[in-house]
């Protein structure tokens, strides 16, 4: 399905949906007016991820007995951070031919034009959305040469790129691109600690891909040092807190005893909190 522009469901597509016996689909309510559009008059039957064990096991029997049945998800390509494996690997399992009509994606879209390396990358789908967990997996991620290719929700965006400075490096380049496709597609590109700043300042809107570019392998040892660095900054600004500063005097403290920018330290200082505090809300 398209993932901006109704005119990007190809030709193919469109017979597809049109020759088929049914249309499994996440939402009966956003594919109807797709439908319309085109005169396709097939029927629909939702499948989507709380259903789709159900769903497959219907399906399968009806594509035995003979039915052609075409999947698809709200936007871009099914099984790709979608729906879909499961219906896939059932009807594989049956002995139903399952093939696949190329059309759009978010992440190669993205990666096409976001200015960074693109002969080898890693698509790392969404990241936790609890913070421990998050900066877990980023630190997973941080030596990764390849460049890296990542959903992320909206309104955490900020935060999870001010994380990846922390762990990443500031100095990292990276490009957020924001509603492919659409009216007011964006693409930002920049360091992860200008960026982490923007979107911080003025919260993103809408479907958002984020893509970084790999570690270099020979400055990996130089970012932990920045990392350890921040990490300690980020506790002396705690115990500043405790002693009854606020986070601002506190961040300007340090930046004057060390030399660091206030802001920085700052928006590190607030994200090792938020870290924390999820942590544990977890722990209880």
């Amino acid at each position: 399905m398209p993932i901006g522009d109704p005119a990007d469901l190809s030709p193919r597509a469109l017979a597809v949906l049109s020759q088929a016996d049914l249309i499994a689909c996440e939402d009966t309510r956003r594919l109807a007016p797709l439908l319309a559009v085109h005169a396709i008059s097939t029927p629909t039957l939702s499948c989507f991820e709380h259903n789709e064990e159900r769903r497959a096991r219907e399906l399968v029997e009806r594509m035995r007995a003979g039915a052609r049945v075409a999947l698809v998800t709200d936007a871009g390509t099914p099984c790709i951070s979608d729906p879909g494996f499961r219906l896939v690997r059932a009807a594989l399992d049956a002995g139903v031919r399952v093939g696949a009509i190329p059309g759009p994606s978010a992440v190669v879209a993205a990666l096409s034009i976001a200015g960074l390396p693109t002969d080898r990358f890693v698509f790392e789908g969404f990241l936790p959305a609890k913070s421990a967990a998050r900066r877990s997996e980023l630190k997973s991620l941080a030596r990764e040469a390849r460049t890296i290719v990542l959903f992320e929700a909206a309104r955490r965006l900020g935060e999870t790129l001010a994380e990846m400075a922390e762990i990443f490096g500031n100095e990292r380049r990276a490009a957020v691109v924001r509603e492919i496709g659409k009216t007011y597609e964006e693409v930002a590109r920049g360091s992860l600690g200008e960026l982490a700043a923007r979107f911080i300042r003025d919260p993103a809107r809408g479907e958002v891909t984020l893509v970084v570019a790999g570690a270099d392998r020979g400055a990996s040892a130089a970012d932990e040092g920045v990392g350890e660095a921040r990490r300690s900054s980020s506790v002396t600004v705690e115990i500043l807190c405790e002693a009854g500063l606020s986070l601002k005097q506190a961040s300007a403290v340090v930046a004057w005893l060390g030399g660091g920018s206030r802001r920085e330290i700052y928006q590190h200082a607030l994200v090792a909190r938020r870290a924390r505090q999820e942590q544990q809300q977890d722990d209880k």
